[in-house]
Formats: C-alpha cells, sequence, structure tokens
C-alpha cells in the first residue's frame, strides 16, 4: 500500500487522529520548503517524529540517528520476564521508514551537540548538519540515588527498565528462585518511565510464580505513598493472586536508605529485607546528551515551549518523550509519540515560515494483569494560555471492577496498531 494511503488508512483505524493532536493534516501534507531534520534517538518518540516530519513533507531531508540497527521495545518486555512473550518480539526494525519514506538511518552514537554551528557530532568524528534537530534520548540512572545502588551493582541486582540484556537477567533469576522464595520490586520516585510498569511487573511476575512456584511472594517497596491505576491494580492482585503480591508504600518503611547487591540486602528507615530476587528500578533523570548538551534544568529533565516542545535554551533543538518535562503529561511510549506528532508540525511549520498549530495531546496505555486481563488510563491534555503550560482537559482509567478480558483485547490491537503508526509496519 502507498505509505501516505496507509496512513491515512491508519489514522482512521487508531481512532486518535489529527482532531486529538490538535493539528490538521491536510494543512502539512505537500507543504512547499524544504530543510534538513536530524532526530537523535530511535525509540518511540525518535522513530514517530521522522516518520511524521516525512509524512508532513516529503521535501524534508530527515536523518535519524540511532546506535542500534534496530530498536528493542520496553513497552512488552514485562509480558517478556514473566515467560509470556519472546524476547523477539520486542524487536522494531526501521526498514519501513528507510524504505518507504526515504529516510536516512545512521547506525552511531552521538557524543556531543555543536549548537553553535548547528551539527551533531558523533563519536567518529563526523558531522552531521542540521536546520532544526529533534531530541528524544530517553531516561538515564540517577546512580548516585541510593547508596550501595550503582551501574556495576546493576550486573547482578537488575533493574530490567531497559529492554535487552537487564530483561533477560531478571528473567533467569526469576526462573532459577526456589518455590517459597520473595521476589522485592523497588519501585521509585515521581517522575520515571512508565509510571504503571512496576505494577505490571509484579502482576505478571504473579502470574508466573501461581503456576510455577505458589508458595512464593511478592514485595513492592514504593518510594510513593499512592501510584498510576492503583485501585484497578489492587482489586485485580486479590481476585487473581490472594495474597501473593503486597505494596508497601513509603509512610509504612520510609525512604530507601541502601541497598547491598552482594548480600542483596534493602535497608529502609524502618526495616531491613533479603529477598531472593531483588529487582531496584532507581530514580531517573534525562538522557546523557541532554544533560551534557545543556538542556536540561535543575530537576535533571529538559524544559520545552509545550506548543513546540522547542528547547528555551535553543530554539533550533526540540525536546520529546521521557527526557523533556512536559507535566502533567506521564513518561509513557505513548505520550511520546503525541509529543513527536506536535513537534513535527511545529517543525514543518516553522520551517515554512509559519506559526506551529496549538497542541492537543494525548496518553493511552494498557497494562497487563495477567495474560489475557488488562487495564487502561487516558488522558488528554491541552495548552493552557493562562499559565503557558500543558493541563489536563480529560481523563479516565479502568475501574476496579471494569471489564479486564475486554480490556486485553484492545490491548493487543492497541500494540499492533501502535507499532504501525510509529516504525511504519
Amino acid at each position: 500500500m502507498n505509505p501516505r494511503r496507509r496512513f491515512l488508512h491508519l489514522l482512521a483505524g487508531c481512532g486518535f487522529g489529527w482532531g486529538l493532536c490538535g493539528c490538521t493534516f491536510g494543512r502539512f501534507v505537500r507543504r512547499n520548503g524544504s530543510g534538513r531534520v536530524v532526530v537523535v534517538g530511535g525509540g518511540y518518540g525518535g522513530a514517530t517524529a521522522a516518520r511524521y516530519l516525512k509524512l508532513m513533507n516529503p521535501d524534508l531531508t530527515v536523518t535519524l540517528i540511532e546506535p542500534r540497527d534496530s530498536y528493542l521495545s520496553c513497552p512488552g518486555s514485562n509480558e517478556t520476564v514473566a515467560g509470556l512473550k519472546d524476547m523477539s518480539t520486542l524487536v522494531r526494525s526501521y526498514d519501513s521508514l528507510r524504505r518507504e519514506l526515504d529516510i536516512k538511518t545512521v547506525n552511531a552514537q552521538v557524543a556531543r551537540l555543536d549548537r553553535s554551528r548547528r551539527r551533531a557530532v558523533l563519536t567518529d568524528g563526523a558531522e552531521v548538519p542540521y536546520d532544526r534537530l529533534v531530541l528524544s534520548p530517553g531516561i538515564d540512572f540517577r546512580w548516585d540515588a541510593i547508596e550501595g545502588y550503582d551501574e556495576a551493582a546493576s550486573r547482578t541486582v537488575p533493574h530490567a527498565w531497559r529492554a535487552g540484556p537487564q530483561t533477560a537477567l531478571l528473567t533467569r533469576q526469576i526462573r532459577t528462585m526456589s518455590d517459597g522464595g520473595v521476589v522485592l520490586i523497588t519501585a521509585p520516585p515521581n517522575p520515571y518511565r512508565c509510571p504503571p510498569g512496576p505494577y505490571e511487573r509484579a502482576s505478571l511476575i504473579a502470574c508466573y510464580l501461581k503456576k510455577h512456584k505458589p508458595r512464593s511472594k511478592i514485595l513492592i517497596l514504593d518510594a510513593k505513598t499512592r501510584f498510576s491505576k492503583q485501585p484497578a491494580f489492587e482489586q485485580a492482585w486479590r481476585e487473581l493472586y490472594g495474597d501473593m503480591v503486597e505494596w508497601i508504600s513509603s509512610e509504612k518503611q520510609g525512604r530507601l536508605e541502601r541497598i547491598d547487591a552482594v548480600a542483596r540486602t534493602v535497608e529502609t528507615e524502618f526495616d531491613a529485607f533479603r529477598p531472593d530476587v531483588l529487582n531496584v528500578i532507581p530514580p531517573q533523570k534525562a538522557g546523557a546528551l541532554a544533560e551534557t548538551s545543556g538542556l536540561t534544568d535543575a530537576s535533571g529533565w529538559c524544559p520545552i515551549d509545550p506548543v513546540t516542545f522547542a528547547s528555551p535554551y535553543d530554539s533550533a533543538i526540540h525536546i520529546i518523550g521521557d527526557a523533556c518535562r512536559a507535566a502533567p503529561m506521564p513518561k509513557s511510549a505513548f505520550s511520546a509519540n503525541s509529543q513527536a506528532k506536535v513537534c513535527a508540525a511545529a517543525v514543518v511549520a516553522s520551517l515554512a515560515g509559519e506559526p506551529p498549530p496549538q497542541p492537543l495531546l494525548i496518553n493511552h496505555c494498557y497494562s497487563f494483569v495477567a495474560p489475557d486481563e488488562a487495564i487502561s488510563i487516558t488522558g488528554v491534555y491541552g495548552y493552557s494560555r493562562n499559565d503557558g503550560q500543558l493541563e489536563t482537559r480529560s481523563a479516565g482509567e479502568t475501574s476496579p471492577h471494569g471489564d479486564r478480558l475486554r480490556e486485553a483485547i484492545y490491548a493487543r490491537a492497541w500494540q499492533r496498531n501502535f507499532r504501525t503508526d510509529v516504525f511504519g509496519y
């Protein structure tokens, strides 16, 4: 199918067309004007930005710089940990972006941004010039936030918050744990990538343990006092897993003080734990390139103009996805996808010398609580002229007694459509 026809078909099928994104698609297709746009980072945000830039203006020269030849999806990795999916199902190819939209992909690491000369400088010294740069670097971990837990410690005590070897390590440890063992997951403070992720992980690990090691237990040691989709998660845990999953808030145990990766112990202000499997999800910040390029603030994240996602420190650089500070939007793959479309429209308008459209963004994501049961959350966000920030226009989530079987059917369709919308296949 022709790429443009496929694009229009997809919008109709997905139900999240430009009406929700606040842009008029017809206004941007075949827009006159050209320019060089470099996208750094080929995850859900970066791949969407590259794809939609070309769909909105085929005359643009779009270059996607990403170290890997394909992307390993973090959404879906909890199902891999629970043995419900093979790791190969997480691979996302850039072939469609290259073949059908003539997006140039460069498999390289960006060492630094030469902002004054508008160049992305690669680790081999090569330079890629740009008129506009879209930066989607994802997250990095605050390795100094928890005493005793650094990158070296993560090689034996996995975080599994990036898909790949860490996912495989956590999976192996759960497989080899004895029946009656304890899995302890530490959940970080806000903000962090994928707010419902730790609780979906606990649900799916519980599903595996219920079948294979039914005397085992899962503890979630949380830095927060509440969490995303909490009523629906807790109801599902009670119905599906009895008392196998226990959530412990910071109000009960206090702050997580230190971890001994060798002894596999966790100390809080009020207690100590020695689980059989320890999964530490550390506090997070914007990806390193954003920080070293002077695009972050004291929060560790990148401030942005919510209409264009341009940096206040450099109007030629737009930052999307987990790295940007776009509250009240959560840091999710779908948020990154929505931000990338708004950003692409703003870049196309800017290169044509026109004002950007007013944004209307959406986040919608599902969490599986069992292989065939899921829950979801939705938010719609618009620009507030009163304070110049994004605001929540509407929001909703699965009720504690919602139809989780039907939600799972929707979730599978959502996964397929979302992959096509981002990667084009």
